[in-house]
């Protein structure tokens, strides 16, 4: 096994060490940010492995399948556990007064809930239409706007991690809010870029065969 694939594998093993630390309560609330650190050095390992696979000329197929489950398997790992401790969507709302604050307490958790659920509806049908793809040896170039919303992804993820810890202080509800307004960002491209990057490569979806399924 080369070094990126070895590189990619860390990533996966760092998963359980970071839900590990996200429900560690006994630190009171410097685990999240141990566990924010964590997942930020899993997220930055993608694109190490990536740079000396692609550079050194040590992309393989096995590379080629761990490296995108890895990738999910990380965000939606982050994006579920945060769902557990919704108290992150809707106690930064204490910053504002009235009707604002109970609205979000309620409204917020449950808008977390279906942003989610797209996210991760999203992430499975990009993964079957290129394994469909794959089994008719068709090409897909890198989408850059799949990358734009990877980047949002992590960025929102580690402000939520990195608030958690202090929701009980104005700094630390402030980093939160950041994080859920980066985090509906994110919703968004992570629709737009599933529906571009369906859209642009449909010839998945035709009749014609692709090389090898001519030689077949």
């Amino acid at each position: 096994m080369n070094l990126p694939n070895k590189i990619t594998l860390t990533r996966i093993f760092m998963i359980p060490v970071f839900v590990l630390f996200f429900y560690l309560d006994v630190m009171n609330g410097w685990n999240y940010l141990v566990a924010a650190v964590i997942f930020v050095l899993a997220a930055a390992t993608d694109a190490l492995d990536g740079h000396i696979a692609r550079s050194r000329g040590l992309v393989t197929n096995l590379g080629k399948f761990l490296d995108p489950i890895a990738d999910k398997v990380l965000v939606s790992t982050a994006f579920i556990v945060l769902l557990t401790r919704s108290e992150v969507f809707s106690v930064p709302f204490a910053l504002f007064s009235g009707a604002a604050m109970e609205g979000a307490l309620y409204a917020m958790p449950v808008a977390a809930g279906i942003c989610v659920a797209l996210i991760l509806a999203r992430e499975l049908i990009v993964s079957g239409f290129r394994m469909v793809a794959a089994e008719r040896s068709l090409v897909i170039a890198a989408d850059k706007l799949g990358k734009v919303k990877t980047t949002c992804q992590d960025a929102s993820i580690a402000l939520l991690l990195a608030g958690m810890g202090f929701l009980s202080s104005a700094a630390g509800r402030v980093i939160a809010l950041i994080g859920i307004i980066l985090f509906f960002v994110c919703t968004a491209l992570t629709v737009i870029s599933g529906v571009n990057y369906i859209v642009k490569n449909r010839q998945v979806f035709t009749e014609e065969k692709g090389p090898e399924e001519a030689k077949g």
